[in-house]
């Protein structure tokens, strides 16, 4: 039972009585109302069989200036709820509707509260208890992924590194990963601000091993006006080609009822550092200043359903893509 309730909630800490290698970490984005402020919060841990290497951490990134700062903190800092998404580190405080920084060390202070309303988690069902579908029972996958708020709006502020931002009124976005290791390639997007309030798009392709095989499995959703359409691997969906350049990030899917088409522009961003076997070292390249126009189609009538261009969109472009890429 224990092992039901946390795949059927993703957002939980799922490291309890977990052997290392094991990494996991939650992903808050937080814009502000006149998007000036854009901001990635990342707090987890790290496990491995060298005592000395265990941790727990605080990534937080600048989207404006391209600047990220790694905030460490030993093992026992990371307190967790069994059954919730409780999570402390140190006398930081992380749940899916409020975060609460208290962080004073080399790197620098941050303090304050920011508190999430009107949340859209992704739909679960017994089938598909979270974005990776029948996938999220399996228990011998390398990495696991969550996306637990689409979109939601921000109260209150933070003062980070002596400067004061009121991000109330602003929108954000929540997601997790948690596993092994991260895979050896992907592509990720996302953004929450078009035209068109509310509506979000989130994207993943990445190479999945899988006993002894190792394929492209994909994860798309375009939350528009109360409905998420989607597009992944174990619903049918299909890729008609995905292109990747030093200037933009391409790609087109469809599955039986739509079709979607999204072109980013690849923008400079901060170095994170993400989760391998050994250590907490592969260097990840992520931008909150990217834009991403998608298009969304109804394939039997041909009719426009959605067309809008995303701001202060994230972009993650790692590793060997050549099982991901298509001519």
């Amino acid at each position: 039972m224990n092992y039901f309730h946390k795949v059927m909630n993703p957002v939980w800490y799922h490291g309890h009585g977990k052997k290392p290698p094991f990494f996991e970490g939650w992903y808050f984005k937080c814009v502000s109302a006149d998007e000036s402020q854009k901001w990635a919060f990342i707090p987890g841990i790290f496990k491995n069989t060298d005592p000395e290497k265990n941790h727990c951490f605080i990534q937080v990134l600048d989207g404006n200036k391209g600047s990220a700062c790694y905030h460490r903190f030993g093992h026992e800092a990371f307190q967790a709820k069994e059954m919730a998404f409780d999570v402390s580190i140190g006398t930081s405080h992380f749940q899916i509707d409020h975060i609460q920084f208290d962080i004073d060390d080399e790197q620098g202070k941050i303090i304050g509260e920011l508190r999430f309303k009107n949340q859209h988690p992704w739909k679960r069902t017994l089938f598909a208890p979270g974005v990776m579908g029948p996938f999220g029972w399996l228990p011998f996958l390398e990495c696991y992924h969550g996306i637990c708020s689409l979109d939601h709006s921000i109260e209150g502020s933070l003062n980070i590194y002596g400067q004061e931002i009121d991000f109330t009124g602003g929108r954000g976005y929540i997601e997790k990963d948690w596993g092994q290791s991260f895979p050896t390639g992907y592509i990720w997007q996302q953004s929450n601000h078009f035209d068109t309030v509310g509506s979000s798009l989130t994207a993943s392709f990445a190479t999945v091993p899988n006993v002894g095989r190792t394929f492209a499995g994909f994860i798309v959703g375009l939350w528009h006006e109360q409905e998420l359409y989607q597009f992944t691997t174990y619903n049918g969906s299909k890729i008609e080609y995905v292109d990747v350049s030093d200037s933009t990030v391409r790609w087109s899917l469809k599955n039986r009822k739509y079709g979607l088409e999204v072109e980013a522009i690849r923008a400079e961003g901060g170095l994170l550092l993400g989760p391998e076997r050994e250590d907490m070292h592969k260097r990840v390249d992520e931008t909150l200043k990217s834009s991403i126009q998608a298009r969304l189609t109804e394939r039997s009538s041909k009719r426009v359903i959605f067309e809008e261009t995303g701001r202060n969109a994230a972009l993650e472009v790692v590793g060997d893509l050549s099982m991901i890429v298509t001519k």
